[in-house]
């Protein structure tokens, strides 16, 4: 069995854990990213199965950082085959209430953290995955990207920004043995969507009637990893249980 090398980013909570915990199960080797929660992925990386599971910490929003996170990733694990760009920034910024200058300061947050970063990240894994003779991105958008996002318009238009960049990066990096595939979640039971006073809303929105588990999603990133996803490049796989249908 061939150990593969994995990089998720925002991997110490929520779907990126589960991301994590989905790829160590599978005898893969991690590098759990983490902006502050150091403990929560120190406390992760010593329950996985298997050894060699590292933990590096970045703000995306620092491109130099980011380097030094992803080289680090990298040079502990022994190069990198697979990257999972899972770390976003949500902030609610209500055009209408708030002031201009709140407005810019959101938009920059949130950009610069879901966009701007991410590709930041892709840029620094591709240059080892090439190296490599190829690999697997997988980037986490959301059905916001589709749906509209009134009260958080700055994340909508950051998960938009990201399935274009993922589709360019996938006729970009082909060549080199790079698939780019995306994954846009809707309503996912985290802790985040737990104490959302729209909860209740949100399970209601699928004729499920319920919100995705975080593992759902990771069984999807997990198979668009395999070498058996190669030719899915470029797509984007809903996960929202038919609470919003693309045409």
């Amino acid at each position: 069995m061939t150990i593969r090398r994995v990089l998720v980013t925002g991997g110490s909570r929520g779907i990126g854990a589960a991301v994590v915990e989905a790829f160590a199960a599978g005898g893969d080797r991690v590098a759990i990213h983490y902006r502050t929660s150091q403990a929560l992925a120190a406390q992760l990386r010593d329950s996985l199965p298997g050894r060699g599971h590292v933990a590096v910490a970045a703000d995306l929003r620092d491109p130099g950082a980011v380097r030094v996170a992803v080289d680090s990733a990298a040079e502990l694990l022994g190069g990198l085959d697979v990257l999972v760009n899972n770390a976003a920034d949500y902030v609610p910024h209500d055009l209408l209430d708030c002031s201009y200058d709140e407005w810019q300061q959101r938009w920059g947050r949130v950009l610069d953290t879901n966009l701007t970063g991410t590709a930041n990240v892709i840029w620094c894994a591709a240059q080892h995955m090439r190296t490599a003779g190829g690999g697997r991105i997988i980037n986490i958008s959301s059905r916001g990207a589709f749906r509209g996002m009134p009260d958080a318009p700055a994340y909508g238009a950051s998960k938009a920004g990201l399935n274009a960049l993922g589709q360019s990066l996938a006729i970009a990096l082909a060549p080199s043995g790079i698939a780019v595939t995306t994954v846009a979640p809707g309503p996912i039971d985290t802790e985040l969507v737990r104490k959302s006073p729209l909860a209740s809303q949100m399970s209601s929105q699928s004729p499920f009637q319920r919100t995705g588990r975080v593992e759902e999603v990771a069984a999807a990133v997990h198979w668009l990893a395999s070498p058996h996803a190669e030719w899915a490049s470029g797509g984007i796989v809903d996960l929202n249980g038919a609470s919003y249908l693309r045409t």
